[in-house]
């Protein structure tokens, strides 16, 4: 048998630090996306191995400051991205306000550590939230187009294909090929 799933990425991770901050007994507060703040000091041994059952889970703790505003560079993007008040928000402007950096120092940082511009995250994350609103959401592409700020269908159609290699439209008769077969079975 098979099964679809929805889940909310940020949900799931928060609820597996929050459940392993609680195992190990770590006061904390999570402070927003991919940040925690440790309320008190905490044994080493038990932080080690904190950190090693959250790895199991593909979570990382980061120590370098330019990969951590790297992270919240990436996460204040996706934020954007799901947030409707937020997404005609100009991203140079809005990054650049929120991270307290010249948009210039975040764009050749986030390049350097990522080997990827920020507009081409930003075009990946987009696409990503597309394929999601796709499979779940069952809204049209007008309506999927207009939720992510696009200027046309057109140009979400490009994009798409630019980044996966078909259009939103073929990915949508696959998916609903996928069903038709997982519902027969």
């Amino acid at each position: 048998m098979k099964i679809f799933i929805k889940f909310d990425f940020n949900a799931v991770c928060r609820r597996v630090l929050d459940d392993k901050l609680l195992k190990f007994g770590i006061k904390h507060r999570v402070l927003g996306f991919g940040e925690v703040e440790i309320l008190e000091k905490t044994d080493t041994q038990k932080f080690t191995e904190f950190t090693e059952e959250l790895k199991e889970y593909g979570i990382d703790i980061i120590e370098n400051q330019k990969t951590i505003l790297v992270q919240k560079m990436k996460d204040t993007i996706i934020e954007m991205i799901h947030s409707p008040e937020l997404v005609n928000v100009k991203s140079s402007v809005y990054l650049a306000e929120k991270l307290s950096h010249s948009y210039g120092y975040l764009s050749n940082l986030f390049s350097d550590v990522t080997y990827t511009s920020i507009e081409n995250y930003i075009i990946m994350q987009k696409i990503e939230y597309a394929k999601q609103l796709i499979v779940s959401a069952h809204l049209s592409l007008t309506e999927i187009a207009f939720k992510l700020n696009y200027s046309s269908v057109a140009h979400l159609s490009t994009q798409f294909k630019n980044v996966t290699g078909i259009t939103p439209s073929a990915f949508q008769r696959i998916i609903t090929k996928r069903r038709e077969i997982a519902n027969k079975k």
